[in-house]
Parts: structure tokens; sequence; C-alpha cells
């Protein structure tokens, strides 16, 4: 795949995480230091999801941010446009189907919760499918994006910077079955929004009362929102 813009190709990005399911948990453990579990913890409190509420997992990948998100005692709902990823999750105790972000298979207001983590900067429409979320969701329900973003002390950032463009793709080809696919994540990262510009879309795709977290320096933030009492009847691309 060519290097990475903000204009998806929707079909090769699944080829290409269904070349990577094999290896694809274990790789981001080694990639993020290990991070990865405290993004995924971060973002089950940011939901505050309680026993006998319903939450919906967008771009679900394998099912581990599923299953750490049902630990809360809430119902929790996996969906992933990989064939390949949900494949590999289908030996955990929650519930995982394939599906498009852009068009789900659920009726209105049927959760209490949504959440997208390491997913919506991959989606070929990001507004279209926080509209698509905000649907699934009842009046007050939350939304929860957690995504790649960027350090805020320039210092910091220029390394970061540098470990996304050689130390991760050098990494991902001991670790990775598909290591190419590490190359494209890390320009997908590089490309995507920053933080305030990321609220402002979200905003837009008809969210209320947006706010974020950064986590390990701005490497990860938290975007959390509410569904308002009634949908918009249009939202800004």
């Amino acid at each position: 795949m060519s290097r990475a813009t903000l204009a998806r190709q929707p079909d090769a990005v699944t080829r290409m995480f269904d070349q990577a399911a094999h290896r694809y948990d274990v790789t981001n453990t080694v990639l993020s230091a290990g991070q990865d579990r405290i993004w995924r913890n971060r973002t089950r409190q940011a939901l505050g999801l309680r026993p006998g509420e319903r939450c919906l997992d967008v771009a679900c990948g394998t099912g581990v941010s599923t299953e750490a998100l049902a630990r809360s005692g809430a119902t929790v709902v996996g969906i992933d446009r990989s064939p390949g990823m949900v494949s590999r999750g289908a030996h955990r105790n929650v519930t995982l189907q394939v599906g498009d972000a852009l068009s789900l298979p659920f009726r209105d207001a049927e959760f209490d919760a949504v959440t997208i983590m390491f997913g919506l900067r991959n989606v070929v429409d990001a507004s279209a499918a926080l509209r698509e979320m905000s649907r699934v969701v009842r009046p007050g329900g939350r939304l929860v994006v957690c995504e790649f973003s960027h350090p805020a002390w320039p210092p910091f950032r220029t390394l970061y910077l540098r470990y996304l463009m050689g130390g991760l793709p050098r990494v991902a080809r001991w670790t990775s079955s598909n290591p190419d696919a590490y190359t494209y994540l890390a320009d997908t990262i590089r490309a995507w929004h920053d933080q305030p510009r990321l609220a402002d879309v979200i905003a837009r795709s008809g969210w209320n009362g947006v706010s974020w977290r950064n986590l390990t320096g701005g490497i990860v933030s938290l975007h959390r929102a509410t569904r308002p009492a009634a949908l918009p009847q249009k939202a800004d691309a």
C-alpha cells in the first residue's frame, strides 16, 4: 500500500488488517511497551460503564478492547470491518461481529455508550462514522474516542515522530505477521488530527460537551462527549 493519507481505501485497509490479525495484539503490546493495556483501562474508566448497560465497541479488532470493557459488568458488543480480526477473537467471551462503522447494523438508541479505540483515523469518513455512532446511542449516551494524537511538548513530539517513522516499522518486522501495515499505521498517525481539531470534528458531527484528556504525554488522547436529546439534521464533513 502506498504511504497513507487521510483518503482511505476501505477494502485495501480491511485486507491489510486481515493479514495482520495473527500477531496483531502481541505486536501492539510490544510497540507500545505495554501501554496499550493502560489505554484500554483508561477508556473503560472514561466511559463509566455500569452493570446492566449496553456498550458498542467499534473497530474492535480481535476483541481485546471489548473484553476489557466488559470487565465493568456492562454488556459489550464489538464490531469490526475485518473478518480476519473478528475470527481471531472468536474464543473471547464477548459478542464480536463483522460490520462497517459507516453503516452499523443496530437500531436507533440501542446502546448507552459507544467507543472506538485506535480505529477512527482508519475510517474513510470519520464524521459520518461519528454520526452513525450517535444514531445507535440513546439521548444522553456517552462517547469515548481513544486515538493516537500529538504530544504537546515539542522535544518529546520530535522524538516520538522519529520513533514512528524509524523504530516502529523496524520493530514490527520482528513481531508482526504483516510488517508493511505498520508503515501505513505510522503514516496515518502523523497525518491525523491534533486534539483540538479532533474535538471540533466530534462536535460538528453532532456530539455535545466534547472534552479531551492526554495519555502518555499526548501520544494518545481520550475525547469524551454525550449525545444530545435530538440528532442534528445536518452536520459538516
